[in-house]
């Protein structure tokens, strides 16, 4: 038996036998495991208030040769969603969050750089302050993920589209110019790409730091409906959670 320990963040739980949680992390160390938190449901001396989905945790779990799940044994909560204030966009935002990783994130492939990423963005997520750090979150896993597509090149005529509004489909990769848009493109502005830009040389903590004009919202909505269409194609399904957030 091997025993591990580390940073995690709890995605999901499900009840599993008669008192047993079924949990699913995903950890700095090895990536998404799945393990089972034993009597979890009857009683919360080892694992308190630790499983509630997007709790960011040390993690102590123990893995047995030729058995897919692990054996949870504690967990030390390093930061909680539960600390603070929770309304409904933030809710819908954490969601999204674990949503994401639990469906793009493999079986027990670390990703180190996703691992900063999230912990990043859920220090962020507070309420009245959603839109830029959930942008955020889902532009950069675009981009660590290799589904990013050039926000500067027409990919079907080569055409350079910087400072140029974009049209991007649900069903094609890359982005095009205006005039070859495929049937049922939808425009990201030129603002909107020069937001991304941004976002992709700045820190989420710097960038939530600015004081931001109102009519920037508007910009994050667009990129944010953009991102999320890119990890649907690629994820080869709809997120459910992110509906939750339209118009937020």
């Amino acid at each position: 038996m091997i025993q591990h320990s580390g940073e995690a963040i709890v995605l999901r739980t499900w009840p599993f036998h008669e008192a047993d949680l079924l949990v699913s992390l995903f950890t700095r160390d090895q990536g998404k495991v799945k393990g089972v938190a034993r009597h979890a449901m009857r009683s919360r001396r080892r694992f308190g208030g630790a499983l509630e989905p997007m709790t960011h945790v040390q993690a102590r779990y123990a893995e047995r040769p030729k058995q897919e799940l692990v054996r949870l044994d504690a967990f030390e909560i390093l930061s909680s969603p539960l600390s603070g204030p929770v309304d409904y966009a933030r809710t819908a935002a954490l969601q999204l969050v674990a949503e994401v990783l639990e469906e793009a994130m493999p079986e027990g492939a670390p990703e180190d750089a996703v691992f900063r990423l999230a912990v990043a963005v859920l220090a962020e997520l507070r309420v009245g302050r959603v839109g830029l750090p959930i942008t955020y979150f889902c532009l950069w896993m675009n981009r660590l993920m290799g589904w990013m597509p050039e926000l500067g090149r027409c990919a079907a005529c080569g055409l350079d589209l910087q400072g140029e509004t974009v049209w991007y489909s649900a069903a094609s990769d890359g982005v095009t110019c205006a005039d070859d848009r495929r049937a049922g493109s939808l425009a990201l502005p030129a603002e909107s790409v020069a937001l991304a830009g941004r976002m992709f040389r700045g820190t989420v903590k710097g960038l939530a730091e600015e004081e931001w004009a109102r009519d920037f919202e508007t910009r994050w909505m667009d990129l944010r409906r953009f991102a999320i269409e890119v990890l649907e194609r690629h994820l080869e399904g709809r997120l459910m959670t992110a509906r939750a957030l339209a118009g937020v």
